[in-house]
């Protein structure tokens, strides 16, 4: 059986993250040679809530299992990796070039906290799909 690797770990930098971004929108915006993230390209989530869970559901066609990360706090998730393959072929005249290729990185901060041990991932037809129970209210992950 293959698995997907998951790390997990304590919550992310959020402001760290928010300020970087913000840069990088900045010189993105007056020229993308400035692009100062190591992404090319954002993969489409759709996340949505149960009573019990958040799921997950990440479009990543293309990419092998082996080639994509997720690191999973207990309020938010990253997930990187790339899609390899967008060499151009020699002597071609492209018409139309919209698939993206390169690394990517997503961070998704969570509506709630999550239990950390019960998260099931798969990865099937090119969608990543995560369900992350959610704690108990009340319940703080520092007590667990």
């Amino acid at each position: 059986m293959d698995y997907i690797k998951i790390r997990f770990g304590d919550a992310f930098d959020h402001y760290k993250l928010k300020s970087e971004k913000s840069i990088d929108d900045m010189f993105q915006s007056l020229n993308t040679m400035f692009r100062m993230e190591k992404s090319t390209w954002k993969p489409h989530v759709d996340i949505y809530e149960t009573e019990e869970d958040i799921v997950v559901k990440v479009s990543m066609a293309g990419v092998d299992k082996e080639d994509m990360e997720i690191e999973i706090s207990n309020k938010a998730i990253k997930i990187s990796g790339k899609r390899t393959g967008g060499t151009p072929r020699e002597k071609v005249t492209y018409r139309l070039a919209e698939i993206q290729y390169g690394a990517f990185e997503r961070v998704l901060f969570l509506p709630c906290t999550i239990d950390t041990d019960k998260v099931t991932a798969s990865y099937t037809n090119g969608f990543l799909h995560m369900d992350l129970a959610k704690l108990p209210a009340g319940q703080d992950s520092d007590s667990i």
